[in-house]
């Protein structure tokens, strides 16, 4: 559980970050906008890096675990896969769209290829082990998309929202 003074320290993060980037974004900026001391901020995050980290840790823990849940799944229909998908990427939306906006952060943190991974694991629950090139491409376009929309209309209720990209998704992989 986050403390609420890191808590408080994250959103204020979140906020420059979004307006700023994070790479122009210093820690003397967060803790003015707090009102605290650079030396009380780095009681709580050593770095930059270990506040971004912090701040990127629940999306890249909460991923494995619906993985690992929809892996364990015997037969899960594509639709209920994708809307799982789907959830999962609606409840992180701002933090990703965060992340996307400064791709060299994925990068030095290794997300790059964590996702890369977690797509590849979605294609084989959804298209079996030995999906062919054209399938695959599908799936990312199918997946991707769905990242896609989650953030593109991040303001749209979850409610409205999930059943077009679920429909959406299915027309992809049901093409060709």
């Amino acid at each position: 559980m986050t403390s609420p003074t890191k808590q408080r320290i994250q959103d204020a993060a979140r906020e420059l970050f979004a307006a700023k980037g994070v790479q122009r974004t210093t820690l003397q900026e967060i803790a003015d906008v707090l009102g605290i001391t650079k030396p009380a901020l780095y009681y709580h995050f050593a770095s930059r890096e270990d506040l971004v980290r912090s701040i990127v840790q629940p999306i890249v823990d909460g991923g494995e675990d619906f993985l690992d849940r929809m892996e364990a799944l015997e037969g899960i229909e594509r639709g209920e896969l994708l809307g799982a998908f789907f959830d999962f990427h609606y409840a992180y939306r701002r933090d990703i769209l965060l992340l996307l906006t400064e791709l060299s952060t994925l990068s030095d943190l290794g997300l790059i290829e964590l996702v890369v991974r977690w797509r590849e694991r979605l294609t084989v629950l959804l298209l079996g082990p030995e999906p062919t090139l054209a399938q695959r491409a599908r799936a990312v376009m199918a997946l991707g998309g769905m990242q896609d929309i989650s953030t593109q209309f991040a303001d749209v209720p979850a409610e409205e929202l999930r059943p077009i990209a679920v429909e959406a998704a299915l027309d992809v992989l049901r093409t060709g």
